[in-house]
C-alpha cells in the first residue's frame, strides 16, 4: 500500500504498549464525506452499520454530520447507538428467545430511539406483537445468510400483511456483490435490485405500505447510488456501508470514488529478526484479523515487506534478499485487511490527531452482552 507514512506517524509512539489500536478522526471525516457524496449529500439515505465503528465518539462523529439512522448485529452495537443518541436503530440479525426480550428492553429503556429488527417468517413475528419494535422483513438477496426467498412473494406478502403498522419496510443485504469488475458487479447488483423492486410493486399492490428498503453494505454500494430505480421512489432508500468509516485493504480496492483513506491502523513493535530475510512484529491475529485470508494486512511506509500467516501474537513478515529491515524495536502502522473483526480485538483506541495522542476512547460495543443482560434488566 502506498499511502503516505507521514500522515499516521505518533511524535511519541514509543511511549504507547503495542498492539495498539489507532483511530485518526480527521481521517474519519473524510471518509464520512466521501460517502455522504456517494449517497447524493443527503445523510438520510445512509443507514451505516456500526459492527464496524464500535466506539462511541466516532459514531458521535456520524451524528454530527446529520448521520441519523443505523444498523448493528448485537444488542451491545444497539445499546450503544442508543446510549449515544441515535435517531433509528436497526438491529439486522435475526434475533431470537432471550436475545429478542434484551431488545425489547432496549427499546423500552430509550423511548427516543426507533428500534427495529430483521425478521423472514411468521415464527419470528410473535414475540414483537404489542411492542413498539418496528419490523422489516429480510429479503434473500442470492448471498444465501438470512431472509425469505424472493420467489416465495406469496410468504412475504401473507408476512407482511399480518404484522400490520409495525410493518416499517424490506431489507436487502448483497454482501455477496463484491469485486473489482465494475460493469459485471453493478450489472448484478441491479439485476437483484429489479426483483426487489418487482416485490415491493406486488406488496403495494396488496395495500402494504412499504415506508424503507434499505440495501447495499460497502461493496454494493455505488450500485445501489447508480440503480434508477431508487430515484424517486415512493419510499424511503437507504444504503449501508459501513467500513467506509475506517476502510481497511479490502474496501479501498473496490470502485468508489476518490476520498477514501484507513483511518484505523494498528501499531506494532518489531520483536524478532529470526532470519535474514524477515522480521517479526507482535501484532498475530489476536490483533489483526485473519479471516479475510493472509496478507492479513499492509505495512505503511514498508511496501517490500509480505506479512505471512500469523500465530496468536506474533505476525512474522518476509522481505526480498537484500532489502533492508525494520530494526528491533521499529514501530510498524499496519492497514487491516479487514478492519470489522480487528476494531472488535480491541478494548481501546488511541485517538491521533496531527501526530499526537488527543484521547483513549473506549471500544464499547466490541464483543457481546452478558448471556444473561436479558434477565439482569427484566
Amino acid at each position: 500500500m502506498t499511502l503516505p507514512l507521514n500522515i499516521y506517524q505518533l511524535d511519541d509512539a514509543d511511549s504507547i504498549m503495542t498492539p495498539a489500536l489507532l483511530v485518526y478522526p480527521e481521517i474519519v471525516d473524510g471518509n464520512i464525506t466521501a460517502t455522504l457524496k456517494m449517497a447524493g449529500n443527503d445523510p438520510n439515505r445512509w443507514r451505516p452499520h456500526i459492527k464496524t465503528t464500535k466506539i462511541p465518539a466516532v459514531l458521535r462523529q456520524l451524528l454530527a454530520r446529520d448521520v441519523r439512522n443505523f444498523k448493528c448485529s448485537t444488542t451491545l452495537e444497539l445499546l450503544t447507538a442508543c446510549q449515544v443518541g441515535a435517531r433509528d436503530v436497526l438491529l439486522a440479525f435475526p434475533v431470537m428467545g432471550a436475545n429478542a426480550r434484551r431488545v425489547i428492553d432496549i427499546a423500552e429503556q430509550f423511548p427516543a430511539t426507533q428500534v427495529s429488527v430483521l425478521i423472514e417468517a411468521m415464527e419470528q413475528a410473535g414475540v414483537w406483537k404489542g411492542t413498539k419494535v418496528g419490523i422489516f422483513i429480510d429479503v434473500n438477496s442470492g448471498m444465501n445468510r438470512t431472509g425469505a426467498a424472493p420467489e416465495d412473494v406469496s410468504k412475504i406478502i401473507a408476512l407482511a400483511i399480518s404484522l400490520g403498522a409495525q410493518l416499517r419496510g424490506i431489507h436487502y443485504y448483497d454482501g455477496h456483490i463484491s469485486g473489482t469488475e465494475t460493469a459485471e458487479l453493478e450489472a448484478r447488483a441491479h439485476a437483484g435490485y429489479n426483483t426487489l423492486l418487482g416485490i415491493v410493486k406486488q406488496l403495494q399492490a396488496e395495500q402494504v405500505a412499504i415506508g424503507e428498503v434499505i440495501t447495499s453494505g460497502t461493496p454494493a454500494a455505488p450500485f445501489a447510488a447508480s440503480y434508477a430505480g431508487f430515484r424517486g421512489a415512493p419510499f424511503v432508500h437507504r444504503i449501508s456501508p459501513g467500513t467506509v468509516v475506517y476502510n481497511d485493504m479490502t474496501s479501498l480496492e473496490h470502485p468508489f470514488e476518490s476520498g477514501y483513506r484507513p483511518a484505523a491502523l494498528v501499531l506494532a513493535t518489531v520483536v524478532s529478526h529470526p532470519t535474514r530475510r524477515s522480521i517479526t512484529c507482535d501484532a498475530g491475529h489476536k490483533s489483526v484479523s485473519v479471516d479475510a485470508g493472509v496478507p492479513n494486512c499492509a505495512v505503511l511506509g514498508w511496501p517490500h515487506l509480505r506479512p505471512l500467516k500469523p500465530s496468536e501474537e506474533h505476525l512474522p513478515m518476509e522481505a526480498e534478499d537484500g532489502i533492508g529491515l525494520p530494526a528491533l524495536g521499529k514501530k510498524l502502522y499496519l492497514v487491516p485487511r479487514h478492519v470489522c473483526p480487528t476494531v472488535n480485538n480491541f478494548d481501546d483506541a488511541v485517538m491521533v490527531s496531527n501526530g499526537a495522542v488527543r484521547a483513549i476512547e473506549r471500544v464499547s460495543a466490541r464483543g457481546h452482552e452478558s448471556p444473561f443482560a436479558s434477565l439482569a434488566h427484566a
